[in-house]
């Protein structure tokens, strides 16, 4: 079943050891900016938010996206995704402010990328 199996069953600290490693290796192997290293370090985030572990969280979700924007560009719908990441860990934290201005911000470059017809 992998880590998906162990995250549905609620076995956080497993599905976190793994994802750790996962994303070790494939840092060592692939490195930062690779699309499956960024892929892996977003997924410990969400295993992070699903622990409430938000600092740890948030500083993925920055770091994913931060890398995103430097190496897909701030348009791309990866970064996108990222920044959408974020705003739900601000909104776990309850740092409405800083969600809605990061979705804002998500939202504004969606309309740009397909229109200002497109449903978001």
């Amino acid at each position: 079943m992998g880590c998906e199996g162990d995250r549905n069953q609620g076995r956080w600290k497993e599905a976190e050891e793994l994802e750790v490693q996962v994303m070790e290796t494939i840092l060592r192997v692939l490195r930062e900016e690779h699309p499956d290293t960024l892929t892996s370090m977003a997924n410990l985030a969400w295993t992070y938010r699903n622990q409430e572990r938000w600092k740890e969280a948030e500083e993925l979700d920055v770091q994913v996206m931060e890398t995103r924007k430097r190496v897909l560009g701030e348009e791309h719908p990866d970064t996108l995704t990222s920044m959408n990441n974020l705003a739900f860990t601000f909104t776990f934290q309850g740092r409405n402010n800083k969600a809605i201005s990061s979705l804002n911000t998500c939202i504004q470059l969606r309309k740009q990328i397909l229109g200002p017809g497109s449903r978001t």
